[in-house]
């Protein structure tokens, strides 16, 4: 059999300070790949997410230099995951890698990745599980543990603690992801979810090799990313907490009607008038907080069905057949 073509897709935007770095440390990589027989041959996939630095000047700079490069450019920005579908949609490859561009994952853990897939029996996917994280803030880490706890304790399929955007994935799951209309895509959760056969490799994260992070634990994105993506995709348990406190509502709302009887019998008229007070700031407490809750799921059902494109492609560099790339 022949070996294998890869194709590794990167979404960024504003990384002009990594690439070079990046690219030299992967074309290394798959030299020595190439070289054992692991693969035939490579692609690196760069979607670029509306860039406004020499991150695309840099890219077709490199290029001339091997022509192994394609560059995907987004008509404005439309987040990480839309990249990642923009990318998976133009590889090539029998398999396919998708990563971070700032170093944190480092690959030289793609030939190991390799491996796991090629002498695993029926293996589709490869996540890597992060034994260490180094520069990560310890409130970060705390956070993160906390999204992995809820996710896992509530989603309707297991995301992998510690095992994020990198992946190695067959052609056969690359070609089910495809298959997938989402709007706002999750993509650990749609990899756990298409099931097939799926292995770790464990490696230790590194510290960001340049620049700044674009996501920061607590910003609006990273949030906004959490709750419309992750829970509301995959998960009905708001909907479930909205029911049971309107349950509890309404037991708490006996238990005051009867407190409010007892006291006007004694003619407590102070008291009953702080008491219904405090139940009308209850109950419209309650009331926005589940009406925010299904706002949730009406806005991922609005959204979706207004059938626009994931992403807009607005020019590609290197594809010899531009098609592929559409």
């Amino acid at each position: 059999m022949m070996p294998p073509f890869l194709s590794i897709v990167f979404s960024f935007r504003n990384e002009e300070s990594v690439f070079p770095e990046l690219i030299r440390r992967v074309r290394a990589v798959m030299d020595d790949a190439r070289g054992s027989g692991l693969i035939g041959g490579h692609e690196m996939i760069f979607v670029n997410d509306a860039s406004t630095d020499r991150s695309v000047a840099i890219l077709q700079e490199q290029f001339l230099v091997a022509d192994d490069i394609r560059i995907i450019n987004m008509s404005r920005t439309f987040g990480v995951a839309p990249c990642v579908m923009a990318g998976l949609a133009a590889a090539q490859g029998d398999a396919v890698v998708y990563m971070d561009c700032d170093l944190q994952d480092p690959p030289e853990v793609i030939p190991e990745m390799l491996r796991a897939w090629q002498n695993g029996e029926g293996v589709e996917v490869v996540h890597t599980h992060r034994r260490s994280r180094r520069g990560e803030p310890a409130f970060k880490m705390f956070i993160t543990a906390i999204g992995y706890y809820i996710l896992n304790r509530y989603c309707s399929v297991a995301i992998p603690r510690e095992a994020g955007d990198f992946k190695l994935l067959s052609r056969r799951v690359v070609d089910q992801l495809l298959k997938f209309p989402e709007h706002n895509p999750f993509m650990r959760g749609l990899v756990a979810w298409v099931g097939f056969k799926q292995v770790f490799i464990q490696y230790d994260r590194e510290a960001r090799a340049a620049g700044d992070s674009k996501f920061f634990v607590l910003s609006h994105k990273v949030i906004s990313n959490f709750l419309n993506s992750a829970i509301v995709n995959f998960s009905a348990v708001p909907l479930q907490v909205a029911s049971y406190l309107g349950f509890a509502a309404i037991v708490v709302d006996l238990v005051l009607i009867l407190h409010l009887i007892l006291k006007g019998v004694r003619l407590d008229t102070l008291s009953s008038s702080t008491m219904i007070l405090i139940s009308v700031l209850l109950f419209g407490g309650v009331q926005l907080l589940c009406l925010g809750m299904i706002g949730l799921y009406l806005n991922s059902v609005h959204e979706q069905s207004k059938m626009r494109p994931p992403y807009i492609i607005e020019s590609t560099f290197g594809f010899k057949d531009p098609r592929h790339a559409q």
